[in-house]
């Protein structure tokens, strides 16, 4: 990758690992499912504003609505809601750490369960690899040794399994420009959260929610979201699908940074464990490591 690309990755990471800090800030005043709605719509606005710009907003067709709603389902609404509420409860490393298994659950699900890839040798010791930090990470919550509750904990694994639907769903926007597609997935999602952020939002007041909460809700959808996916998006453009995915190494390194500066928080000695497996696994499964030592083998 060019000298370009290495700081849009790491400016990425840095980007989505904020988006837990920033999230874990926001639930503490805002219901998580309005925060959810928030988050998209006011994405889907800088977004929208972008490809009137760009003069693309004709290629959001009516036929793509139903295939729209599905991404946003399972790429935001699903995800989005499922992380704000285990982060009611744990902290923003820890949820960062949970959700970088979304790699692992992609394999399973696009090679094993829909057939979309092969299934290769370092593949499989990725995923193998992965489950196994999962268990270590969880193993003190199931013991009850740990104060992180275990639900919470499969909240943001469950983000992480719909991540990975979502990423099997997505080849068919393969035809569309990314910010297209990333558009119309987030009119989808503000769509489905509308209804539920009006049901979740009794009791709750705008107005007596804190300017810090607020600007933590605006970072979570113009940064966070609208931004980095226009990020992203470039990435995928200019340094290729497995370039752009070691973001998934960078952003718990982050957030468990932020978490450890800002909020105090610190992990378990069960919590390191896993990640570091988790990590090594993570590091199988790009293919470069094995690539690397069979080229090293060679020479």
């Amino acid at each position: 990758m060019s000298l370009r690309n290495w700081i849009m990755l790491v400016v990425l990471g840095t980007i989505w690992g904020g988006s837990f800090l920033f999230a874990k800030v926001a639930v503490a005043e805002i219901p998580p499912f309005v925060l959810v709605f928030l988050r998209v719509s006011i994405a889907c606005a800088v977004l929208v504003s972008i490809l009137w710009h760009q003069k693309l907003l004709g290629q959001l067709k009516f036929g793509l609505a139903i295939p729209f709603l599905i991404m946003g389902l399972l790429n935001n609404a699903i995800p989005f809601s499922l992380l704000f509420l285990g982060q009611t409860v744990i902290g923003a490393g820890l949820a960062s750490i949970l959700n970088a298994t979304t790699p692992v659950f992609t394999v399973v699900v696009a090679s094993l369960l829909v057939k979309q890839e092969t299934l290769q040798a370092h593949r499989v010791g990725g995923v193998i690899l992965g489950v196994l930090g999962v268990a270590v990470m969880l193993s003190s919550s199931l013991s009850g040794l740990a104060t992180d509750p275990l639900w919470a904990q499969l909240c943001c694994l469950g983000a992480a399994v719909s991540y990975a639907c979502a990423a099997t769903f997505a080849y068919r926007f393969k035809n569309l420009p990314p910010q297209v597609s990333a558009t119309g997935q987030l009119l989808g999602s503000s769509f489905l959260m509308l209804p539920v952020a009006i049901i979740a939002s009794a009791g709750w007041s705008p107005a007596d929610t804190s300017l810090i909460a607020w600007m933590n809700v605006f970072a979570l959808g113009v940064l966070a979201t609208a931004l980095a996916y226009l990020i992203y998006f470039q990435l995928l453009v200019e340094a290729g699908a497995t370039n752009a995915s070691l973001v998934t190494l960078l952003v718990p390194a982050s957030a468990l940074f932020f978490g450890w500066l800002i909020l105090n928080e610190n992990l378990t000695s069960a919590q390191l464990g896993g990640f570091a497996i988790l990590l090594a696994g993570l590091l199988v499964l790009d293919g470069r490591v094995t690539q690397l030592t069979t080229g090293l083998r060679k020479s």
